[in-house]
């Protein structure tokens, strides 16, 4: 990173450590899904061991153990690459010229912790379909807060200001929020589907169907406000729309998994991908909305040099 504009110099090895980190986060949400996709949510009935008197599978248990065991082994591979990040953070004393890096990495690594609890509460429960949902919503969330520490990671520290339009940045916010409720639908569509998890888990009882098809209109709102934000973007010229152009890349195809699945009956892979792309478009919307704003000293040489 270049200190003639003031950034902070990021080690090699912090920056290979956040990438992992997010793509740990990512992976564990795929991971997480087969565990569902396959039934193998209760492959290890007990919690943190996997039976009573065992903390590994043993030989009576079926290759469902082995998909829920290896989900929780990922728990530990994301959490060490975690505490790398954090530890790298505080080598280079982040703490005090990066507060946003430190809070960000301080926040994944109490977050693997709490997931790890809520994990065993999804346990014991039999896969309530609620704490399963939030399970997967908690995970997204992470995936986020991987995403926006990449983001500040190569930002220059200091006062900022908006980079785009006020009409822009608010048309941003409100495509936000339609993609938060669309993964809330889309959480609430899964927990009353046919993916449980397990033979015996319960669902939440409302209408698949019907919620499928309520889970949809927020997805074709979202589609067409990020339609929105694309043209606006390349129409003024705004130094986001290669971002925002992303985000509508990974939401058509989002949206194409998601008709596919509708219509073939919930294949568990479609399913899978589904799920793993749902987190992708969340993470993309985060750098857009950082993405909104610059340095305000990243327009200083420019505007001496107009005045000279």
């Amino acid at each position: 990173m270049n200190t003639a504009t003031g950034a902070t110099q990021i080690s090699r090895p912090l920056r290979v450590a956040a990438w992992l980190n997010f793509l740990a986060q990512t992976t564990i949400i795929a991971t997480g899904g087969a565990v569902r996709l396959t039934g193998s949510g209760l492959g290890c009935p007990t919690w943190p061991t996997c039976t009573p008197e065992s903390l590994i599978p043993t030989e009576e248990l079926s290759y469902h153990s082995l998909i829920e065991f290896g989900n929780r082994m990922m728990t530990g591979v994301v959490g060490i690459v975690a505490l790398v990040v954090f530890i790298l953070v505080l080598v280079a004393k982040l703490q005090r010229t990066r507060r946003d890096l430190f809070t960000l990495s301080l926040i994944v690594g109490l977050g693997i912790v709490a997931q790890a609890i809520v994990g065993g509460v999804t346990v014991w429960t039999g896969l309530n379909p609620f704490i399963v949902g939030f399970h997967y919503v908690s995970s997204l969330l992470l995936v986020c807060v991987t995403a926006a520490f990449l983001v500040r990671m190569d930002a220059v520290p200091g006062p900022r200001e908006r980079a785009v339009p006020a009409w822009f940045a608010a048309l941003t916010h409100a495509t936000s929020f339609v993609l938060a409720v669309t993964v809330l639908f889309g959480v609430l569509t899964t927990a009353s589907g046919p993916h449980s998890g397990d033979a015996a888990a319960g669902r939440t009882g409302f209408d698949a169907v019907l919620l499928q098809h309520i889970h949809a209109w927020p997805g074709y709102v979202l589609l067409a406000l990020t339609l929105a934000l694309v043209i606006g973007a390349w129409t003024n010229r705004l130094p986001i729309r290669t971002w925002v152009t992303t985000l509508l890349a990974v939401e058509l195809v989002q949206i194409a998994v998601g008709l596919y699945q509708a219509r073939n009956g919930l294949p568990p892979l479609a399913v899978g991908i589904h799920m793993v792309l749902a987190a992708l478009s969340a993470a993309t919307m985060t750098v857009v909305i950082l993405r909104l704003k610059r340095p305000v000293a990243a327009e200083r040489p420019a505007e001496a040099s107009v005045a000279a």
